[in-house]
């Protein structure tokens, strides 16, 4: 009875080592804008926050691993991440690396789209409520996608993370991914979803925004038009629109974001 029993749990630990192995996770880069994946060691699945936002935990017993988005603005060295499993606090000590962005100066011929008037401002900081709201949505999903495909098809245009100046202006740097594609390329969405959000606003123009769990969003901006109802649940390769050049732009191109932790991080890390 004893060798049956061992062998047992010797054969449920395999199971539960082989699906934490098959787990596909984003690509690590500790830098601002990155991904930091922390091994977390409880045997029930615990909480865990970073700035005050919560982080997603994906894994199985003993073995969890938290992806936690850092923000562009985080400052280098040893940050802290904080477990809460039932009544215990354990904090996890991470490091962020230094990384220098290149910078961008673009034109833009509708001046308003960088120095908006008072009208403009008004409707600004309306979406601006909207959109936060979207980006800090959350949801369980234990069966969290982190393997993406390319939303669109087209070459890179604008990396993520970029230091720009708009009519020699300085303004935040690069939240998205910009793919260059047509006026009308499909858009499909990179991985199984609900969509939460649809809007034309001010800067982003024609825009979706898809909850894909645990604090992963995923926005696309500039789109000639949405193909897609809020409420709709999507599957990876689901057409969501099409490329536009809506809103802030210079020309046709698709604006890709990715949030975690209601942090914008660099979308290729999500590449499979």
């Amino acid at each position: 009875m004893k060798v049956k029993i061992s062998l047992l749990v010797m054969l449920s630990y395999a199971s539960a080592l082989s699906a934490v192995n098959a787990l596909e996770l984003p690509t690590e880069s500790t830098v601002p804008g990155g991904i930091a994946i922390i091994s977390i060691h409880t045997e029930e699945k615990p909480e865990a926050y970073f700035n005050d936002q919560r982080v997603m935990v994906v894994g199985s017993s003993d073995n969890w691993k938290a992806i936690v988005g850092i923000p562009l603005t985080e400052k280098t060295g040893t940050q802290v991440l904080t477990v809460k499993n039932n009544d215990l606090k354990t904090n996890y000590q991470f490091e962020i690396r230094n990384k220098e962005y290149e910078t961008q100066y673009l034109t833009i011929k509708n001046k308003r789209k960088v120095n908006p008037n008072k009208q403009d401002m008004s409707r600004i900081v309306a979406e601006k409520e909207i959109i936060s709201k979207a980006k800090s949505h959350w949801h369980d999903n234990k069966n969290v996608d982190l393997q993406f495909i390319k939303p669109a098809e087209g070459p890179y245009s604008s990396p993520f993370g970029l230091k720009r100046f708009f009519n020699k202006q300085p303004r935040k740097p690069h939240s998205g991914l910009d793919i260059a594609a047509p006026k009308g390329t499909p858009i499909a969405a990179p991985a199984d979803g609900i969509v939460i959000n649809t809007g034309d606003y001010f800067f982003n123009g024609n825009t979706v925004f898809i909850d894909h769990g645990q604090g992963l969003i995923t926005m696309y901006c500039h789109m000639d038009h949405i193909d897609i109802k809020e409420g709709t649940r999507v599957k990876a390769g689901d057409k969501i629109g099409v490329v536009g050049l809506t809103g802030r732009v210079t020309g046709a191109h698709l604006h890709w974001s990715v949030i975690l932790n209601n942090t914008t991080v660099d979308p290729v890390l999500f590449l499979r």
